[in-house]
């Protein structure tokens, strides 16, 4: 059964499970102890360290290993935020960063009042640094920027943006969980984190790298292991196994990259040939090279998703539809494209080209299926009819596809410049229906309030 979803959690290396079993074996004692077994394991956890700050490019003593990537991420805020809490309380943040910062900015603005500043991205998912740059103030205390986005692939200018954060002596904080199993991340960033599943090694394992120099006080009670950055015993084990497992993917990076990419592409290409009524999201040069994402009209990413488990394929997914929020992701609400839908596909390495073939094979199929049984249009906007020249659809309680569909179905029934306005109380309407818009060359007029819902006014423009 092809995984496709390796950037949520990549397949455990086979280097990783080699280390993993021969440590368990070696490093099970406390490497704090001064007999054999804890100075075995010591040396083990020293030539871990070692192995990561070089794959990382910093000090091993910048580096502490932590239980998972978003400990990393809330550690490395909270403490970079109170050690430099006299120069203020203000935080830089991407509007796209994974939750684990945004949760973590939300909580220190809760605690703190110290206000969070959102940076917005292109239709692409990247941000400016000119952005930043505006966004940076004399309270600032901390900046976050990931190296690549989690959803898209969208690599972000993180030596730019560290760049002016150090020209204004601020700090920056890169969360490259996505992008250090492919290479170090460039430019004078301050603090680094990022998470061993994601590069193939085991779970529960992260990174957190605060450079000399810069200002930080772990919050938390007290603990002397890790510089006191994070507490509790080591996993050696399985540290050992994820700094190995770094180690082999780093070997195989270079090769991999150009192969996934020329597959990646090859689905880039393909997947709106294929099916009607997509798009596809992200930067097309500056991206990841094994993940790619695309949106689906008229298709509830549910059902997509479990049309293709059935055929074997296992992909993931940014639309409300299959969240337990039911509201759209995050990251594609900011960029302002298409959340209905929408399928992620992030290839393992070694993933054989014909598995991306028969991917492409039978997706079609798949969007066709879950497109007939929602009643989606199959065919374009025709002739002017001589209709009204206004309509209403009523879609409350109704969660999307199912308003966008209800619009495309109505809006050939009025002529060029009729309108057609779409009840609706579902988020993710608010980021779907300009979309869909955009998608067919339609007008968005705008929305206002209804009851119970917004109120969508769309005008027929062909």
């Amino acid at each position: 059964m092809p995984y496709f979803d390796s950037a949520s959690a990549a397949p455990l290396h086979p280097v990783a499970r080699q280390a993993l079993q021969a440590s368990l074996d070696e490093g099970w004692a406390d490497p704090a102890r001064l007999y054999r077994e804890g100075r075995r394991a010591a040396l083990l956890l020293d030539a871990a360290r070692e192995a990561a700050a070089d794959a990382v490019g910093c000090r091993p003593d910048e580096l502490v290993f932590t239980p998972s990537g978003t400990h990393a991420v809330h550690a490395g805020m909270s403490g970079a935020l109170f050690g430099r809490r006299r120069v203020g309380r203000h935080v830089v943040v991407s509007a796209v960063e994974h939750s684990s910062v945004l949760n973590s900015a939300a909580a220190h603005e809760a605690a703190t009042g110290g206000p969070v500043t959102e940076v917005p991205v292109d239709r692409y998912g990247a941000v400016s640094p000119g952005a930043y740059a505006e966004a940076l103030g004399a309270q600032t205390a901390l900046a976050a920027l990931q190296s690549a986005n989690h959803e898209v692939g969208t690599e972000q200018p993180v030596a730019e943006v560290a760049e002016v954060c150090r020209s204004r002596s601020v700090p920056l904080l890169v969360d490259a969980a996505q992008s250090l199993g492919w290479g170090p991340v460039d430019g004078a960033w301050s603090l680094l984190t990022a998470s061993a599943h994601k590069w193939g090694g085991p779970p529960g394992v992260g990174l957190l790298t605060v450079r000399k120099g810069v200002r930080f006080a772990p919050q938390g009670p007290a603990d002397e292991r890790e510089s006191g950055r994070t507490p509790g015993f080591q996993n050696l084990p399985a540290i050992v196994a994820a700094v190995a497992s770094l180690r082999a993917v780093r070997d195989e990076a270079a090769g991999e990259a150009a192969r996934l990419r020329a597959l990646v592409e090859l689905i880039r290409t393909r997947v709106p040939e294929l099916v009607p009524d997509v798009e596809v999201v992200g930067d097309p040069e500056h991206r990841l090279p094994h993940l790619v994402t695309f949106s689906c009209l008229y298709v509830d990413g549910e059902a997509l998703l479990h049309e293709l488990d059935r055929a074997d394929f296992s992909v993931s997914s940014g639309s409300s539809c299959t969240s337990s929020t039911l509201t759209p992701s995050h990251v594609l609400k900011a960029m302002g494209v298409l959340s209905e839908g929408n399928v992620r596909v992030s290839l393992p390495l070694g993933t054989p080209a014909a598995d991306v073939e028969r991917f492409l094979d039978v997706l079609p199929a798949a969007v066709a299926s879950v497109r007939a049984r929602l009643g989606a249009p199959v065919t374009r906007v025709g002739a002017e009819p001589a209709g009204t020249a206004s309509l209403l659809v009523d879609a409350i309680g109704r969660r999307c596809p199912i308003p966008v569909i209800e619009l495309a179905k109505v809006i050939g029934d009025v002529p060029v410049g009729g309108t057609v306005t779409v009840l609706a109380d579902d988020e993710a309407a608010r980021l779907d229906i300009p979309a869909w818009c955009e998608m067919r060359g339609q007008e968005y007029v705008g929305e206002q309030p209804a009851d119970h819902g917004v109120a969508y006014v769309v005008r027929r423009v062909s």
